[in-house]
């Protein structure tokens, strides 16, 4: 029986699924039935200081929906942080951490650009009790008014310079969360691990329109008649999520061995997870897939990724991190890797041809045809 256990970041989890920031972490009820159904830890919703500035809308969801099976396959949310206010958060943490202290409860957060928000935050929710945090420096649509999530979150410089902020009053682990929404992902990725980030966590929503309704020519989802970009996620960004993955994994590799990374994008049974975890992801973490199908959705998780190690002689997670990696070559090597190998296929033909030719030889014939070959 294969054993899911990991130590991540010194972090002990029964299991690599944790639950994504959003909704499925939204107050204290909810991921205590988290912990009840068996994720191996909790990223609670994101928070900040001034939670009255935090206004959301009705509705804030669109579905895609395959047109056959009418299953669910894109999801956006326009959705914004936790609403709730900091103080009630705090509470939460510590009654959450007096209740499961054995479990992994983590804290997302996202501040303004200036250095004495981020250091309060990190010191009074680590006084609280949570066991590490999650910088949320993604949100595609996240109050970009007040430079936050994603407004930082493209800019390298501005993401080194926050990540040291935390690093220096941090006593516990920080993964940094990143943005999809860029052109190099090794730029911010290499920026956070560079200003003391433990880890890093991938991909945030990728900023996105739905659609629009073509019977009242309005994009969705429709505000008063009116919407904004949102985020997309849902099980049509995980070949984005896996190729974002594995470029981070390969840097980590080979600039910043030791540090971390979750995945997280379309993550919805355990052979998603597999292959997250195949790519160099330590954890996934799955939070539309919550939405869609519930918190138990972790049971059906755990007993697949299971077999799957079973299936292949992995005893742990380590046993198989990044395997895949291996399997990855530039354009250019692909081309010479295929002209070798048919030209190994060519000479393995000629050869054959050859013993074909050499078998049909009777009696004197062989002497013609070796003066004929040596004309030749």
């Amino acid at each position: 029986m294969a054993d899911l256990s990991i130590t991540v970041n010194g972090l002990k989890m029964p299991n690599p699924f944790v639950i994504g920031s959003g909704p499925p972490g939204t107050n204290a009820n909810v991921i205590g039935k988290a912990f009840d159904e068996g994720w191996g830890a909790v990223i609670a919703k994101t928070i900040s200081l001034e939670a009255e500035k935090v206004i959301n809308v009705q509705p804030r969801y669109a579905r895609l929906r395959s047109r056959e099976s009418k299953e669910i396959f894109g999801w956006e949310n326009i959705e914004l942080i936790s609403d709730r206010s900091f103080e009630t958060w705090l509470d939460e943490f510590k009654s959450l951490k007096d209740k499961y202290p054995d479990r992994v409860l983590i804290a997302s957060v996202m501040e303004e650009y200036r250095e004495d928000a981020w250091a309060e935050i990190i010191e009074k929710c680590q006084d609280a009790g949570v066991d590490a945090f999650e910088l949320n420096l993604s949100c595609p649509h996240g109050l970009p008014e007040r430079k936050m999530g994603s407004a930082m979150g493209v800019n390298p410089d501005i993401v080194e310079e926050v990540c040291g902020w935390v690093h220096r009053v941090a006593k516990i682990p920080v993964w940094a969360k990143m943005t999809p929404n860029v052109t190099r992902i090794e730029d911010p990725t290499a920026a956070a691990l560079r200003g003391g980030a433990d880890g890093i966590a991938a991909i945030n929503t990728i900023r996105s329109v739905l659609g629009v309704d073509l019977k009242t020519l309005r994009p969705e989802p429709s505000v008063e008649g009116y919407t904004t970009p949102g985020g997309y996620s849902c099980q049509a960004v995980r070949p984005i999520a896996l190729r974002i993955c594995m470029e981070i994994a390969t840097l980590i590799r080979e600039e910043f061995p030791g540090k971390t990374l979750s995945g997280i994008g379309g993550i919805e049974t355990g052979n998603d997870a597999a292959q997250f975890i195949l790519l160099g992801c330590d954890t996934v973490q799955v939070c539309t897939g919550v939405m869609k199908s519930g918190y138990k959705i972790v049971k059906p998780m755990i007993e697949e990724l299971s077999a799957f190690m079973d299936e292949h002689g992995f005893n742990t997670i380590d046993d198989f991190k990044g395997h895949s990696l291996q399997f990855f070559k530039t354009h250019a090597e692909l081309v010479e890797l295929q002209a070798e190998a048919r030209a190994r296929k060519k000479a393995e033909h000629d050869a054959k041809q050859m013993i074909r030719e050499d078998a049909q030889w009777t009696g004197d014939d062989f002497v013609d045809q070796s003066d004929a070959l040596a004309r030749g």
